[in-house]
């Protein structure tokens, strides 16, 4: 969990964004405050989006029903476990870059293959998008070229582009195996104790799921 002063410049950079008519930032509020959900990027832009707006978004991805909820569970963290160092940077969230060919197409196989769902879709035409899908988020940046030369391919044919770990993996191979997605390797148990699988997307990138 991080710590709440990490929160609060998230938030005022949440703020900064949308003030700076920053579109990615739109579907970002979209996606996380019910109340926007009716509402285009511009619309969404052009509203008066507080502080305490972005806080609540925040609270909304850690997993909170508002900001004070959150602010009282670090509370009760810090009391038992001890105030963190400000000097000590926190870790929020990380994000594979996945490289495509075709934004529409990836965002299509990510969400009707393999349940994620549409975050936000940017540029016309379109060349960053992302999908969601719980805490896992996959940013797909378009590209003219392969991004690894095809030799590299042909020699290294396991590149992973991202892992995403998961509590019941078994439960999700069998939801994509009936789903019909392209599986580099099936379901297996790895030496180190892991049950992963590996999924192909139409771009070649390898997804690991492991549980």
């Amino acid at each position: 969990m991080p710590n709440i002063e990490n929160l609060r410049k998230k938030a005022k950079q949440f703020k900064r964004w949308h003030q700076d008519r920053y579109y990615p930032v739109a579907a970002e509020i979209r996606y996380w405050l019910a109340r926007y959900r009716h509402l285009n990027d511009r619309q969404i832009l052009e509203l008066e989006f507080k502080l305490a707006d972005a806080q609540e978004l925040v609270a909304a991805q850690e997993g909170f029903e508002s900001w004070s909820a959150l602010k009282k569970e670090l509370t009760d963290m810090n009391t038992t476990a001890g105030q963190k160092s400000a000097s000590q940077p926190t870790l929020l969230d990380a994000q594979p870059q996945l490289f495509v060919s075709d934004i529409h197409a990836a965002c299509d196989f990510y969400s009707q293959k393999l349940g994620f769902a549409p975050g936000f879709i940017y540029g016309e035409p379109p060349f960053y998008a992302q999908v969601v899908r719980g805490a896992a988020r996959l940013n797909l940046r378009h590209v003219e070229m392969p991004a690894f030369h095809p030799e590299i391919r042909q020699r290294e044919k396991d590149i992973l582009s991202a892992t995403i770990t998961l509590d019941d993996v078994k439960a999700l191979f069998l939801e994509y195996t009936a789903n019909g997605v392209p599986f580099h390797q099936p379901l297996r148990l790895e030496p180190w104790g892991a049950r992963t699988f590996i999924v192909c997307d139409p771009d070649g990138n390898l997804i690991a799921f492991a549980g």
